[in-house]
């Protein structure tokens, strides 16, 4: 509680800087972490009749969260893994793209002029949003129940029947080129925004929105890396398994 009470004093920009991934949280809230970034978390509460605690509290989650890279994925039970990606990065993808989004039409609007890089950046992202919403679908609603079925089968020891894709290396297939689409397209992003370092006269907004821009393709990566290089390959070699019976 006494944490809470101190960070209630402290300033919006300064979470910002401390942690960019708190400017979504913000963002959600409609507070403007950029230009009015020097106010106070009590003062923009009680301006804006918003829950302090509750505010404080989605803004230490993000703060306290940590990603784990010596997790043994390869060791995880195929319908766990299926579930953690969709859970943990297709809910990242979902929950960021909106804020992405927004931002990258302000900077437009208020940038554009002096940095038309930013529209092709806005358009290639858009596009990613798009593939990226349909590519998850097609995995939560045909691929993934699939591979639970799989897996579910075989600690039964029941048959299962033969998919109306034909094989599970069918949709695999689309969704590995549909991965390389989405690699091509954001070393496009990373080299349009200079590696995601923005220009000196870049404002908060714009520093945020490169920052997220490069979490979003790292987040990406690992996405791609636990399908292209665990997921998919068991769910192949689980498959063989069936036919072989």
């Amino acid at each position: 509680m006494e944490i809470l009470e101190q960070q209630t004093n402290k300033q919006i920009g300064s979470f910002v800087a401390d942690d960019y991934r708190t400017a979504a949280v913000f963002s959600k809230y409609g507070i403007d972490f950029c230009c009015k970034g020097h106010r106070t978390i009590h003062e923009v509460c009680e301006k804006n009749d918003i829950n302090a605690d509750e505010l404080l509290n989605n803004l230490n989650a993000i703060m306290n969260s940590k990603t784990n890279e010596n997790i043994d994925y390869k060791s995880w039970p195929l319908d766990l893994l299926a579930e953690y990606i969709e859970k943990k990065h297709h809910r990242y993808v979902e929950e960021t793209i909106p804020v992405l989004k927004q931002f990258l039409d302000k900077l437009c609007k208020v940038h554009g002029n002096r940095h038309p890089e930013l529209f092709e950046i806005n358009e290639l992202f858009s596009a990613s949003a798009g593939e990226l919403a349909a590519h998850m679908k097609k995995e939560e609603l045909i691929l993934f129940p699939f591979i639970k079925k799989m897996m579910k089968a075989s600690i039964s020891g029941q048959e299962i029947q033969a998919p109306g894709f034909g094989t599970v290396e069918n949709p695999i297939a689309m969704m590995m080129q549909e991965h390389d689409n989405e690699g091509i397209r954001f070393r496009k992003i990373a080299e349009l925004t200079n590696n995601y370092n923005p220009p000196a006269d870049a404002c908060n907004t714009y520093r945020v929105t490169f920052a997220m821009l490069n979490e979003f393709e790292q987040d990406l990566h690992l996405h791609i890396h636990l399908e292209n290089n665990i997921l998919f390959p068991k769910a192949t070699d689980l498959e063989k398994l069936f036919l072989k019976k």
